[in-house]
């Protein structure tokens, strides 16, 4: 099932998305890292399948250093965004774009096969049916193509830390959201689902063999933190340090506000 009320909270967000995050710090640092680790994995000239494109910050990046984006999301509001970019760079031939959920790749309109795959800050948190996306990659990719997945695990240490405060309610709301748990953007209210890295490794095991993990905002906070870089600029130059540092490593890569895992498809 589509998530209608996640479509209708990111169309909502679309014109003020890029905006509302252009000054965050971590926000930049997530996708720098994300980038740099996805990068390591794909060849120059490959064609990416991204899905939850949003505004297009991502297929704008990778389109500029050669690569094919085609880019997909199901907000009619985030892709009228994306194509407004792409035209006015000049982007046409780089970039292409349709609107459509990623529970239904089997009806793409543009089904490659592609080079890799890539899904960046959760968007595939967004439904409680990720086994049926994950299993609709293979047809889509060539052999050794890649799949890089930008994902929220059920437990983020930031937020356990809450304990200390006696926030339980943000410290447990991962762990015990078996049935979802409520976010909300623009007003807008809808659910959400956390998925281990066992889970994705569990339903791609079969075509897939695993590359890497990574921890994003394992050790420096969330991005919703937003202010924590200016207000203690020393703190936050240590703590990016030692995640650049120990972001692959276990247990760090298990326990941040997001993991990036990588695959690549098998040769049969």
């Amino acid at each position: 099932m589509v998530n209608q009320e996640a479509k209708m909270a990111f169309d909502k967000q679309s014109a003020s998305f890029d905006e509302t995050y252009a000054n965050n710090v971590i926000v930049t640092y997530k996708r720098e890292a994300t980038r740099s680790h996805f990068e390591r994995h794909i060849k120059s000239g490959y064609k990416i399948l991204e899905l939850n494109a949003g505004t297009g910050q991502d297929s704008i990046h990778f389109a500029r250093k050669g690569y094919l984006v085609h880019a997909t999301d199901i907000s009619e509001g985030m892709l009228r965004q994306l194509k407004q970019k792409v035209s006015a760079l000049h982007l046409i031939k780089s970039i292409t774009h349709e609107q459509i959920s990623f529970l239904e790749l089997a009806s793409l309109t543009t089904k490659g096969p592609f080079d890799a795959i890539f899904s960046n800050f959760g968007g595939l948190n967004c439904t409680n049916q990720l086994d049926k996306v994950l299993a609709s990659f293979a047809p889509l990719l060539k052999p050794n193509g890649i799949v890089t997945l930008v994902i929220m695990p059920p437990f983020c240490l930031w937020e356990f830390l809450q304990v200390l405060r006696g926030n339980f309610k943000v410290a447990f709301r991962r762990l015990f959201a078996k049935k979802g748990a409520k976010a909300h953007i623009e007003g807008v209210h809808f659910l959400c689902w956390y998925y281990r890295p066992s889970f994705v490794i569990k339903n791609l095991k079969n075509n897939f063999d695993l590359l890497s993990i990574e921890g994003i905002c394992t050790i420096v906070p969330p991005s919703y933190m937003e202010t924590f870089p200016n207000a203690y600029s020393k703190l936050w130059k240590t703590l990016k340090f030692l995640e650049d540092k120990y972001r692959g490593i276990f247990p760090f890569k298990y326990m941040g506000d997001y993991y990036i895992i990588t695959f690549r498809k098998k040769e049969f």
